[in-house]
This record gives structure tokens, C-alpha cells and sequence, in this order.
């Protein structure tokens, strides 16, 4: 009699994370995050309950590790993309350096804008911050893991740019990335207005040149 091979554990617990990063994600699409439970997590997902909390204390924290999946999965789909065009220099490792900052910040930017009108990335990305705005747990792991990285990106890329004398010195630099990082944030968020490339075209425009007649 042959002898079936044991369960492989490892590929059984990787396959209902998965089927519980998806199932997070889905149902703060589809219910909003106030009523996504864990209980409904684990039920779209097919798991235990008790198989959620092994891994995570809270919603807001399998919430967000799914977040960052899918921007790590987005990531390497840019980098397959890019390497089929010719080898476009994918973000996961720092914004292009074309010498020419205004052009690369733009490029950077507009990307950030489909990704955020991207509705996969749109829900739970709101929700995320809006829990953010009222627990301050989830606030610091959102910023430490999700929005820090993606900063200090831009800090090295102004660093270079400092240092090319294309900034000049003596600048703070991550007030100068706030200058069109954070107005991008805000219209997104509170919904006052449209965002578009011409509109992260605009916000480098106006930060690297500021708004004194010239």
C-alpha cells in the first residue's frame, strides 16, 4: 500500500492566510470597515476564528498586513510590467532618478494617483486612516508600516537631488516632500476636489517653483 505524503502545514497555513487577506479586504469594500467583524472575516474566508487570532489581535491589524500584501503584490506586477517594456525602473526600491527631479516626482505621483483611484486600493486605504484618526495603535503602525517607507523614498530621492544642487542646501526635506505629498492626501481623503496627473503635475510645479512671479 503506498503511503500518502503528510499535509504540508506550511503551504495549508499560507493558503488561509491568503484566503484571509482576500476575504479582509472584500468585505471592507463591500460593508465598510465599522462592520467588518472578524467573525465575518474568518466566515468568507472558510477559517476558524481562533485561526485569526494566532495571527493577529485585531481586525485593524489583518487589515492592514493584507494592505500591505496587495501593495507588495502590486509592486511586483509594476516590476514584470516594467521589465516587459524594456526595464521602466519599478518604485520598490526608490523613485527613479532620471537627473531631472521635477520629472520624476511627477511620474511618481501620478502613479500614487491610480493607485489610489484603483478601487482595490481605494476601501480599505480610507479605511485604514480613518481608524487611524481614532486609535492611535492603529495610527502607528499605519504610518511605521505603510506611510514611512514610502516617505523616506521621497527623502533620499531629494536627498540626490540636494546633492546634484538641483535643491538648495539648508532645506528641510521632509517638509519640502510634505509640499506635494500631503495636499495629494488631504484632496484624496476629505473628497474636496479631483485628483489627476494634471493635478500632481500641478503640486510639483508649484512646490519646486514656488508661487512668486518669475
Amino acid at each position: 500500500m503506498v503511503q500518502k505524503p503528510a499535509p504540508d502545514a506550511a503551504r495549508r497555513s499560507e493558503k488561509s492566510r491568503r484566503a484571509i487577506y482576500d476575504a479582509a479586504l472584500a468585505l471592507v469594500t463591500e460593508v465598510g470597515y465599522p462592520k467588518t467583524t472578524i467573525e465575518g472575516i474568518a466566515a468568507r474566508a472558510g477559517v476558524g476564528k481562533q485561526t485569526i487570532y494566532r495571527w493577529w489581535s485585531s481586525k485593524a491589524d489583518v487589515l492592514l498586513e493584507a494592505f500591505l500584501d496587495l501593495g507588495a503584490q502590486a509592486s511586483e506586477q509594476a516590476a514584470e510590467a516594467a521589465a516587459g517594456r524594456g526595464g521602466e525602473q519599478s518604485l520598490e526600491h526608490g523613485l527613479p532618478d532620471t537627473g531631472d527631479l521635477a520629472a520624476d516626482l511627477k511620474y511618481v505621483l501620478r502613479a500614487t494617483v491610480d493607485e489610489l483611484l484603483d478601487p482595490k486600493f481605494e476601501a480599505p486605504y480610507r479605511a485604514l486612516a480613518a481608524e487611524g484618526v481614532a486609535d492611535e495603535k492603529v495610527s502607528t503602525e499605519f504610518v511605521a508600516r505603510l506611510l514611512e517607507p514610502g516617505l523616506q523614498l521621497y527623502v533620499r530621492r531629494l536627498e540626490t537631488a540636494q546633492e546634484a544642487g538641483d535643491i538648495r542646501p539648508g532645506i528641510d526635506l521632509r517638509i519640502a516632500l510634505e509640499l506635494f505629498v500631503s495636499p495629494l492626501a488631504q484632496r484624496w481623503l476629505q473628497r474636496t476636489g479631483p485628483i489627476s496627473h494634471e493635478y500632481t503635475d500641478a503640486l510639483v510645479d508649484y512646490a519646486l517653483h514656488g508661487l512668486a512671479p518669475r
